[in-house]
C-alpha cells in the first residue's frame, strides 16, 4: 500500500493548546508523524511517496471562500495587530448575539471561524494545512488511478474542519475533499467512513444535504464527548441528502465486541448504498491509551478493524485523523493497514 506524506506537514509547530482549563503543549504535535513513519518503515511499508501541490481550487470546492483567506492571511494579521502568543479565539457570536457580520478585527474574525477554543492558529498553520490536503489527494488520486488502496499521513487532520469553521486541531477537512475528486473525476456516490473517536461534524455539516456521499460516524456520545453539539443518532441528513448521514454514538468504555458489530451495521449500509469507493477517516484514538479518548481498542484489535474494513470490497483510501503521540499510534495505523491487505 503506497503512503503519501510531506515534510510540509512540519510546519504547523503549535505550542499552546488549551485542555481542561490549562495551556499545554498541543497533543495534535509533528511527534505523532515521527512514530507513524517509524513504524511504517519498520513494517516493511516503505513505499512514501511525496504528492503533487494541487492548489486551492481543491480545496474551494468544499470551504468557503472567505474562511480559506481568513486562514491564509490570520496569522500575520495577528502579529500585525501587535499581539503576543498564538491566535487563540476568545468570543463568539453566541447564542445571544448576532451571527451574520464579520468583524474586521482578526480577534473578531478568529472567534467567527473558530468552534472550539482549544486549537490554536500559529506560524506554518495555513502551509500545513495546504500540505496535508494534497497528502489526501495524492492518495485518493491514486486509488482513483490504480484501484489500488491507498494511506494519506495527513497532518494537521481534517473531519472536524466544516465549511467555514476550524476546530479540534482541522482546518482543510481532508476527508471532505478527497472525497469530493472523487465524485468530480466519475463516481456517482462515495462512502465516508468516520472511525476516529471524536464525531466528524464538519464533514457531516459539509456533506449533510447531499446524497453523492454517505456520511457514517462511529464515536464517542456527543452527551458527554467533543464536539457536543453535533453526532448524535437523529441526526440523517436534510433534503436531498435524507438517510445519507448515519451516526452511531458510543459511550466512554465501549467494548471491542460493541464497536465491531456496530461497524458491520455501517459496512452493511455502505454496500446497500452502492457506493463506489471508500473514504476513511482513521482516527486510532479509539485505542485504550490514547491520551483525550475513552474507548478500549488494543494495539491487535486495530489488525481485526482492517480485515473488516476490506470486506466493503471498495476502492479505499485511509487518511489519518486523530490519534496522539503514544508509542503505540505507529503500531496502530500500520495495524490497520496491514489488516486491511492481508485480507484483500
Amino acid at each position: 500500500m503506497l503512503t503519501f506524506y510531506s515534510e510540509d506537514s512540519r510546519l504547523r509547530q503549535a505550542r499552546t493548546e488549551l485542555h481542561d482549563g490549562a495551556l499545554v503543549t498541543p497533543f495534535e504535535c509533528p511527534e505523532r508523524l515521527d512514530l507513524v513513519l517509524k513504524h511504517l518503515r519498520q513494517s516493511g511499508l516503505v513505499d512514501i511517496r511525496t504528492p503533487s501541490a494541487y492548489g486551492l481550487a481543491p480545496v474551494l470546492a468544499v470551504h468557503d471562500k472567505e474562511y480559506v483567506g481568513f486562514l491564509a492571511n490570520c496569522w500575520q494579521e495577528w502579529q500585525a495587530a501587535g499581539h503576543e502568543g498564538e491566535a487563540i479565539p476568545n468570543i463568539w457570536p453566541a447564542r445571544t448575539m448576532r451571527g451574520d457580520r464579520i468583524p474586521r478585527s482578526v480577534s473578531g474574525q478568529l472567534g467567527y471561524y473558530a468552534l472550539a477554543a482549544e486549537t490554536s492558529i500559529s506560524e506554518g498553520t495555513f502551509e500545513a494545512a495546504m500540505a496535508s490536503k494534497d497528502v489526501a489527494l495524492g492518495a485518493v488520486e491514486h486509488t482513483l488511478q490504480t484501484g489500488e488502496p491507498s494511506f494519506g499521513l495527513c497532518r494537521p487532520p481534517g473531519h472536524h474542519a466544516a465549511f467555514d469553521q476550524f476546530g479540534g486541531y482541522c482546518f482543510f477537512n481532508n476527508a471532505a475533499i478527497a472525497a469530493q475528486r472523487a465524485l468530480d473525476t466519475g463516481k456517482h456516490r462515495v462512502a465516508i467512513l468516520d472511525v476516529d473517536f471524536h464525531h466528524g461534524n464538519g464533514t457531516q455539516q459539509i456533506f449533510y444535504q447531499r446524497d453523492d456521499v454517505l456520511f457514517i460516524s462511529l464515536h464517542g456520545d456527543p452527551e458527554v464527548t467533543f464536539p457536543y453539539y453535533l453526532g448524535y443518532a437523529d441526526e440523517n441528513g436534510e433534503g436531498q441528502g435524507k438517510g445519507f448521514n448515519v451516526n452511531y454514538p458510543l459511550p466512554p468504555g465501549t467494548s471491542v465486541t460493541t464497536w465491531m458489530a456496530t461497524l458491520e451495521q455501517a459496512l452493511a449500509q455502505i454496500k446497500a448504498a452502492e457506493c463506489e469507493c471508500l473514504i476513511v477517516s482513521l482516527g486510532v484514538d479509539i485505542f485504550e491509551g490514547d491520551p483525550i479518548s475513552a474507548f478500549t481498542f488494543t494495539s491487535a484489535d486495530f489488525i481485526a478493524l482492517g480485515e473488516r474494513l476490506a470486506q466493503a470490497g471498495l476502492p479505499s483510501v485511509f487518511l489519518m485523523e486523530g490519534g496522539y503521540a503514544v508509542d503505540e499510534i505507529g503500531v496502530n495505523v500500520v495495524n490497520v493497514l496491514q489488516g486491511f491487505e492481508q485480507a484483500l
